[in-house]
C-alpha cells in the first residue's frame, strides 16, 4: 500500500531528527523550488535537522584574461569579473537563507565554494555524511544534456547518499 506522505518525507522520516541535509543552490529558480520543496516536505518541523546550502562557483577559465580580439584584461577588469561573481554567489546563497529563516528551528550552514558544480556539490555531500542531497532540475533536453551535462545526474550517480531531484512543475 503506497503511503500518504511524500516519497521523500517517507524515505527520510524513518531516519528521525539530526538529519544533514545538502541543497545545493544556485542562482536559478529551479534551486529556489527544489529548497522551498525541501523546507516543506523533508526539514523535520520538530527541529533537529540541519541544512547545508551548497553553492558551486565556476572558475574562473585560464583564457579569460584574453578577450574576444586577443587582447589580454587589465587587473581592473578582472577584479570586476571576481566582484560580479563573488556579488552572484552572494545573491543566491542570501536568497536561500532568507528562506531558511522562517523556520527557525533549522540549524543552516552554507558553503561556497570554486570548482566544478558535479565535484563540488558530491564532495560537500560526501564530507559532511549527508543524509540526503536535495537539488533542482533545469530540465535539460537529451541534447542539452549530452553538451552540458547534467549536475543533477552526476550527483545522482556519484554521491553516496540519496539524492532527491525536485523538478518544478511545468507552467
Amino acid at each position: 500500500m503506497a503511503s500518504a506522505a511524500p516519497p521523500a518525507t517517507a524515505a527520510a522520516g524513518a531516519a528521525g531528527a539530526g538529519r544533514r541535509i545538502v541543497v545545493a543552490v544556485d542562482e536559478g529558480e529551479e534551486s529556489v523550488h527544489a529548497l522551498t520543496w525541501c523546507l516543506a516536505n523533508v526539514v523535520s518541523p520538530a527541529g533537529g535537522d540541519t541544512l547545508l546550502l551548497v553553492h558551486a562557483r565556476r572558475p574562473r577559465p585560464v583564457y579569460a584574461a584574453m578577450d574576444s580580439a586577443g587582447y589580454i584584461m587589465t587587473s581592473d577588469v578582472l577584479a570586476s569579473v571576481e566582484r560580479h561573481a563573488t556579488a552572484v554567489s552572494a545573491a543566491a546563497v542570501d536568497k536561500a537563507k532568507r528562506l531558511c529563516a522562517e523556520h527557525p528551528h533549522l540549524a543552516v550552514e552554507t558553503l561556497v565554494e570554486s570548482g566544478d558544480p558535479r565535484d563540488v556539490i558530491c564532495d560537500a555531500a560526501d564530507k559532511v555524511g549527508a543524509d540526503l542531497l536535495v537539488m533542482g532540475s533545469h530540465g535539460y533536453g537529451f541534447i542539452q544534456r549530452a553538451f552540458l551535462g547534467s549536475v543533477s545526474n552526476h550527483c545522482a550517480q556519484n554521491c553516496k547518499c540519496p539524492v532527491l531531484i525536485v523538478k518544478r512543475p511545468k507552467e
